[in-house]
Order: C-alpha cells, then sequence, then structure tokens
C-alpha cells in the first residue's frame, strides 16, 4: 500500500531548524547566466503534482475499495477509518459514493468521488483549463502489485481529459517502497508507459517527452538504494530520449539531513530538479528563510550546472492551520518568481490525505460531515470559495510567465465578490422581454417581463479579466450555470465561484452575451425565450444576445 509522502519525511520534519547555508553562493552574476532550457512544457510553466488515486467500492475501479479515502480500504470512510486531512467540494462530480460518515452540516450525505470515473478525472483537469495551470505530473508509484491495474485505468483516463481539455500530463514515478524498482522501472516505461508519449497531451521539454522520478537520494527506509542503481536509472531514460525531472531531498545540495550522502552526481544527471518541501515549510517566515538560505544557492547551483530548477509551492496544510487564507502560498510564489526559478512545481493538485491539495475544498462547516473535526477553508475566519486556491494558483502562474508584475501582495480575492458593482436588467433581443429570477429567485432565470422590476434587477461584479458575477435583487443569491452548465440558469449560490462567473461579451450590435466560465457555453434564451435560460451554445446567435440596461 502507498501512502502519502509526507509520511516518510516525518522524522526529518519533525526538526525544522534549518541547516545555515551561505547565502553567498547565489552570486550576483549567476542572475545573468543562461537558463537550461528554453520554455517548454514544464520551463516557465505551473505543473501540479496529480495523485489521482482515489477510488471508492462500486465504482467499477478493478480495486473495488475505498483506496485511499480510508485505513482499511475494505470499509468505507468514518470518523474512526479515516486517511484524508481535508473534505472535498463535490457538487461538480456526477457520481459520487455514500461514505460512513454523519451527514454534512447542510444535511446532504457524505460522498467521495472516485478517480476511477472519467468524469472525475475531466472535471479536474477541466480546473486545470479553468485557472490556467498547464500541465499535470501524475503520480505512478510500484505498479506491479495489486495497484497497478486501477493506476493503469487512471492513466488512461488522464490521457483523455487532458487531451480534451488543452492540458499536458507527464508520468512520474514514485520509487516509495518499491524493491525491485531498478529493473521494473524500466520495463513499466517500456511495455506500458512509453506509448502515452503518442499523444499530443504529452508534456515535452526540449523536444522530448517528460518522465519525473521522485524519491531518489532521501534518507529513509522507503527509498534504500545506494547511489549506483539510481543514476542507472537516470541515464537509462535519458538514454531513451526524455527529459528527464527529479524530485529530490529538500537539502539534495548539502547531502545531509534529509538526503544521503554520496548523491552528488546522482542529482546533477536530473535535466530538471525539484527539491521537496511538504513539511519543510508552514508560514511566512519558513518561507523567507528557505528563500534566503536554500532556493538561492539552489537556484545558483542549477544556473551553474545547466539544470532547470522548479521548486515546490504548496498551499498549506489546512488541518494545520497553515493557510493564512492564501497569504503563505501567494508568498512562496513572490519568492520563487524572484528567485528566477525555470518552472514552478505544486504540491500537490488533489491531496486530501496531507491537507495539502488545491483542488475545491469544503468552504465552510455546512459542507464537512457534522462532527467530523475536519476543517473547511474559513478555518481561520475569512471566508473562501471553494476554488480559491485554483485561482490562486492561476495568479502565481501568470506571475511566473510575467503576465502580470512581480508583486508580494496577493492579488486573489478569496471570495469572487460583487464590488464594484453596478444594477442592471437584461433584456433578450429575441422576444424584447426582461430576465427575471422567477419565483423570487427559486425558479430558473427567463425572459418574460415587459418592464424591470426587483426580481428582474441584479448586481453586475466586476471580478476581472473581463469576467462578472450577477446577483439577484429578488434573494440576494449568484446567478449560477447550475449543474456545470447543463441545468437551467438560477440564482442560487451564497458565495460565487466558477459555476457562477461568466465572460461579459460585447457584441457589434451594442448587445451583450454572456459566456459561462463553467463550460465554455453562452448562455441562452432557450426556445426564443420562451424557456429558462441555460449555458449550451457554442456561438453567438439571436438567441444569445441580450441589452444590458443599467439602473
Amino acid at each position: 500500500m502507498a501512502v502519502s509522502r509526507r509520511r516518510f519525511l516525518a522524522a526529518s520534519a519533525a526538526t525544522s531548524a534549518l541547516t545555515t547555508l551561505p547565502v553567498a553562493a547565489a552570486r550576483a552574476d549567476t542572475a545573468a547566466a543562461p537558463l537550461a532550457s528554453p520554455p517548454g512544457d514544464v520551463v516557465g510553466k505551473i505543473t501540479v503534482g496529480y495523485q489521482g488515486w482515489f477510488a471508492a467500492t462500486g465504482d467499477g475501479s478493478p480495486i473495488n475499495a475505498w483506496w485511499h479515502w480510508s485505513n482499511n480500504w475494505g470499509q468505507p470512510p468514518s470518523p474512526s477509518n479515516n486517511a484524508i486531512k481535508s473534505w472535498p467540494d463535490n457538487r461538480d462530480y456526477t457520481r459520487t459514493y455514500t461514505t460512513a460518515y454523519p451527514n454534512l452540516g447542510n444535511g446532504q450525505p457524505a460522498t467521495l468521488f472516485s478517480s476511477h470515473d472519467a468524469q472525475t478525472v475531466d472535471t479536474h483537469f477541466r480546473w486545470m483549463r479553468e485557472n490556467g495551470i498547464d500541465t499535470a505530473a501524475l503520480q505512478r508509484f510500484n505498479p506491479t502489485g495489486g495497484e497497478g491495474p486501477v493506476r493503469d485505468a487512471v492513466t488512461a483516463r488522464v490521457r483523455t481529459a487532458a487531451e480534451a481539455q488543452g492540458r499536458k500530463f507527464y508520468i512520474m514515478y514514485d520509487v516509495t517502497n518499491w524493491t525491485n524498482m531498478q529493473s521494473e522501472i524500466k520495463a513499466d516505461w517500456t511495455s506500458k508507459m512509453a506509448a502515452y508519449t503518442s499523444s499530443p497531451a504529452y508534456a515535452r521539454q526540449n523536444g522530448r517527452p517528460v518522465v519525473g522520478i521522485w524519491g531518489f537520494g532521501f534518507n529513509d527506509a522507503g527509498r534504500p538504494w545506494p547511489p549506483g542503481p539510481c543514476l542507472d536509472v537516470i541515464n537509462w531514460f535519458k538514454a531513451q530520449g526524455t527529459y528527464v525531472m527529479g524530485g529530490v531531498p529538500t537539502h539534495w545540495r548539502s547531502g545531509n539531513q534529509d538526503s544521503r550522502a554520496g548523491f552528488a552526481d546522482v542529482y546533477r544527471a536530473f535535466n530538471m530538479i525539484s527539491p521537496w518541501m511538504v513539511g519543510r515549510i508552514g508560514d511566512i517566515a519558513g518561507t523567507d528563510n528557505f528563500y534566503q538560505n536554500v532556493n538561492l544557492p539552489d537556484q545558483a547551483e542549477c544556473n551553474a550546472r545547466g539544470i532547470d530548477y522548479q521548486p515546490c509551492v504548496l498551499p498549506g496544510d489546512l488541518q494545520e492551520r497553515q493557510r493564512a487564507h492564501g497569504d503563505f502560498m501567494w508568498r512562496q510564489f513572490y519568492n520563487m518568481v524572484r528567485v528566477g526559478a525555470q518552472g514552478i512545481y505544486i504540491s500537490m493538485f488533489d491531496e486530501y490525505n496531507e491537507g495539502n491539495q488545491i483542488a475545491k475544498t469544503a468552504e465552510n462547516a455546512s459542507q464537512v460531515p457534522a462532527g467530523s473535526g475536519i476543517l473547511a477553508l474559513d478555518e481561520d475566519g475569512t471566508a473562501c470559495s471553494s476554488d480559491y486556491y485554483l485561482r490562486l494558483t492561476g495568479d502565481g502562474g501568470r506571475m511566473l510567465k510575467g503576465q502580470i508584475p512581480l508583486t508580494a501582495t496577493r492579488p486573489t480575492r478569496p471570495v469572487l465578490s460583487t464590488s464594484p458593482t453596478t444594477v442592471v436588467s437584461l433584456r433578450a433581443r429575441i422576444n424584447g422581454q426582461y430576465v427575471a429570477a422567477e419565483n423570487g429567485g427559486a425558479a430558473p432565470l427567463i425572459a418574460n417581463r415587459a418592464a424591470a422590476g426587483t426580481w428582474e434587477r441584479f448586481d453586475l461584479g466586476d471580478v476581472g479579466g473581463g469576467n462578472v458575477t450577477l446577483r439577484a435583487h429578488a434573494n440576494g443569491l449568484y446567478v449560477s450555470a447550475a449543474d456545470a452548465g447543463a441545468s437551467p440558469l438560477i440564482a442560487s449560490q451564497p458565495v460565487a465561484q466558477s459555476w457562477e462567473t461568466f465572460q461579459l461579451v460585447r457584441n457589434g450590435n451594442g448587445s451583450v452575451s454572456l459566456r459561462a466560465q463553467v463550460n465554455g457555453q453562452y448562455v441562452t434564451a432557450e426556445n426564443a425565450g420562451a424557456a429558462p435560460l441555460v449555458a449550451n451554445r457554442a456561438a453567438i446567435g439571436p438567441w444569445e444576445q441580450f441589452d444590458l440596461i443599467t439602473g
């Protein structure tokens, strides 16, 4: 049974004092050194670690068990059989599985998703697309045991989702507890994984397919190999024509603390180095300490040796109250961009086991099992939308790429507010009728009113990037593209996130159209206005045009 990496590193993480490394190692002249590689699918990009390792009894997967949701996979998750720290926001999934937890605080059943469901993986990659996340590193633990078939199935789903959503992915081997790693990792690549490089979505750097290897050189019992076998594996993959990324110990340069001695040649054989950071920092002061004493000399060493540097950025352990409503993560983005990193690796996308996930997470107590003690994103008193850390990662990526200036001030709002707002009404061009939040907002929006009253007025919120929200005066709730756009628009949500965000398109004839962020489809006054509004059109026609009337 593979377990979360942090549990192998607990002994090292427990001693948080840093070895003081000479800041002088980051010489001023290294800042002008040429980059090892030009921009590609990992250099100049945001990469997220993607576990894809959750399953449930009855999901049709080969493992048919509560894979990674519970300690005893044969029994459903419960307060006494729990393997996670954070509870996901499950509203975007079409199928979830009932657990043995009490109902959520809002009374709904406590269910969880399965990574074996294609819709789950597609949803995750859609979130990546919506938030500008470029590449996913799919974790692949020892595939020769009982978990192998389900990992193979999830890999196929990742390929399909990446191709459909326009994202990149690559295989990242985690060698933890892999006894016959040296021979079996080569056989697995040759017989199974190399075939995925034919996908247009498979990540390439310097014209070569990317392969990740995580775990060489860690000073723990789960990765016992001496330098020779590790160097052999790296050189074998390079001989296959791949670009090899290495997930290495935090203190890889010094060869102490979490790193075995004698691994210098192993680390320097990688094309890209990504030192592990989970469990090393938990606040802004620690982040700045690492910037001065570890990241700067790391970057200098990589520059001097022509290695691409891809440091980790993590949102923080939610259950340990590390996140500081995004300030902790943003400080890392700021430090890693100003250090000159060639790329950034997010630890992790879906790591609900360690509480370090950026994927959608319960916003408040109404969305976690009652009495479970699991914290939601508002644990420090600041309301955060469930997609907040996805949006924060998107902004960090824009700063890395120079699309927004380097700034120590977090630009991402925890909740997509409606400030500034304008009171507006929408009148459908197709029938000349105003859009109403029917039945005081309890029924879907429909263009069927001759004049604008309370039900026909909305607060138009500017949330940046040409995107807006609509909050109905009828009930004070945000208009949502319900069921990811599959159901009619309805004013039903107290907090705005991706389902409640629309691109405001101004047409040449003076009208406007609304394009739902959640599915990229335009809002239409269905059946020439006789049916409720729904976001299901790929192009703008007469039914998709509205007059935007202020006041």
